[in-house]
């Protein structure tokens, strides 16, 4: 006896890897923040000195690093939308970028060394900017990244951040001081008494 209608088991292979595709999307832009809790008008102040301002910009820096290259890169393609030659290494380049930034699942790492995520971003934005100046497009490229630095700057200092909280500690950029200052919280600290008589009983 025939039967119609039956439906395979297993998904053909372009299935699988659309769906892969769109799940890595997801997840890769899931890391980025929201862009309503980045806006909000009622965490905007001007900070009182300018120790507070770096402060600011150093946790604000770690929390929307993503969505810091997300607005520099806009305004970067931005700035070559009348250059279709510029446009086209662009989105070369944004391919390496959503391959070793966005929707990358493991850390990227050389010979068992892992390469740190701010040091990939670098990279990347170097060779970005490298690869563009080749097409003679250096005044566009300079007004995207001055602008676009000056976005990040501005939202950095004027972000307040008491209400964010970084999931990951190593997100974080630590002050110089607080090395220490976790480096002696860690240490095993010696009894003042103990000091005291092992100093008595030396003399």
């Amino acid at each position: 006896m025939t039967t119609y209608g039956t439906i395979p088991a297993e998904l053909p292979p372009s299935s699988s890897f659309v769906s892969k595709a769109r799940e890595q999307i997801r997840s890769g832009l899931g890391i980025r923040r929201e862009w309503k809790e980045m806006a909000k008008t009622e965490s905007i102040s001007l900070p009182t000195n300018l120790n507070e301002a770096l402060q600011r910009f150093r946790i604000n820096a770690a929390y929307f690093r993503v969505n810091y290259v997300i607005v520099v890169l806009f305004l970067l393609f931005v700035s070559l939308l009348w250059h279709p030659v510029s446009l086209i290494v662009f989105i070369i380049m944004m391919a390496a970028w959503l391959f070793l930034y966005f929707l990358r699942d493991d850390p990227v790492s050389i010979e068992g060394f892992v390469i740190d995520d701010r040091i990939v971003m670098m990279g990347l934005l170097i060779v970005t900017v490298g690869m563009l100046m080749l097409t003679d497009v250096t005044g566009n490229i300079i007004v995207g990244l001055t602008v676009g630095s000056a976005a990040v700057i501005g939202h950095g200092m004027l972000r307040i951040t008491n209400d964010l909280f970084l999931e990951d500690e190593e997100e974080a950029i630590p002050p110089p001081t607080s090395v220490s200052v976790r480096f002696v919280e860690e240490s095993t600290p010696m009894p003042l008494k103990n000091a005291a008589s092992a100093s008595y009983s030396l003399s």
